[in-house]
């Protein structure tokens, strides 16, 4: 491998499989870490049976299984994304102050849970638990985020994970649109334990080329997705992934690079494979 990054995928691409599975069919493909969401980790013949709606409900006995899932396959748990995914009674950006209370309590249960599954990288997406409420103008809204993850942000620290802020683009919501919107919010909490998402669909929304947005984005970004606009895995669309990946060796980036996709056509496994073999070729 060159560059110095490492390939992982997102664990709910095998969604017909269980999570041991999924775990084997990845390492299997090639990839050497796996990204979890943390809806998939209920019970069930497969992980779209049973979506977890609280991982606070997981015993440590099912954390230790999981991991050992991962260990066994010779998979890394990078983190977990889809944070807020299934979930009800949380939003980060809510004027209601006990609802960001709990949101900030379930920061902490998710930072917790990714430790204790060996993660280190939290990606904060979560749009329809962010997207701005009405009569919240956006720097209201921007304070009200910071305050919740300012309070989950000793726990992160002390137990070495990083939540990842993912600008989305306007198709999927209207707040953190840009990746210099995530990077003014991760200023604006202060801590090293917030840093940046980048995600080539939604880099591809802004007028910015890709390669400056990395560029400019090199002392925050912390975690990085590969897919393409059209919802399909790396260069199966119309934006090339090697632009972004020079890119990112230009800054000396060492982390994650992820797939993350969103249509399974033919199948999860032909994507994960297919979005395997594109890396490796933009990657040679």
């Amino acid at each position: 491998m060159t560059l110095g990054m490492k390939l992982a995928i997102c664990n709910e691409t095998f969604i017909d499989h269980d999570l041991a599975s999924g775990f084997r069919l990845a390492a299997e493909i090639g990839y050497t870490g796996i990204e979890i969401a943390p809806f998939t980790l209920g019970e069930g013949p497969n992980i779209s049976a049973q979506p977890l709606a609280d991982v606070r409900q997981l015993s440590a006995e099912r954390r230790a299984k999981i991991r050992a899932a991962a260990d066994d396959a010779d998979l890394e748990v990078v983190g977990l994304h889809w944070l807020l995914a299934k979930t009800a009674g949380f939003y980060l950006t809510s004027p209601d102050p006990a609802v960001r209370r709990v949101t900030s309590e379930y920061f902490v249960a998710l930072a917790e849970l990714c430790a204790d599954l060996g993660g280190k990288i939290l990606v904060l997406g979560s749009p329809q638990q962010r997207n701005l409420l009405p009569g919240v103008p956006y720097e209201a809204a921007e304070a009200y985020a910071a305050e919740v993850i300012r309070a989950a942000v000793p726990t992160m620290e002390a137990r070495g994970v990083t939540l990842a802020l993912e600008p989305l683009g306007p198709a999927e919501g209207d707040f953190m649109t840009t990746a210099a919107a995530g990077r003014a919010l991760a200023e604006r909490v202060g801590s090293p334990a917030c840093r940046l998402h980048l995600d080539v669909k939604a880099m591809a929304s802004e007028p910015t080329p890709i390669p400056q947005i990395i560029r400019e984005s090199a002392a925050t970004v912390a975690h990085f997705h590969a897919n393409d606009p059209n919802l399909l895995g790396p260069d199966m669309g119309d934006v090339p992934i090697r632009p972004a990946l020079e890119a990112l060796r230009a800054i000396d980036y060492r982390g994650w690079v992820s797939v993350e996709v969103f249509r399974y056509e033919p199948s999860g496994e032909a994507i994960a494979r297919t979005s395997f073999e594109n890396l490796q070729k933009a990657l040679a």
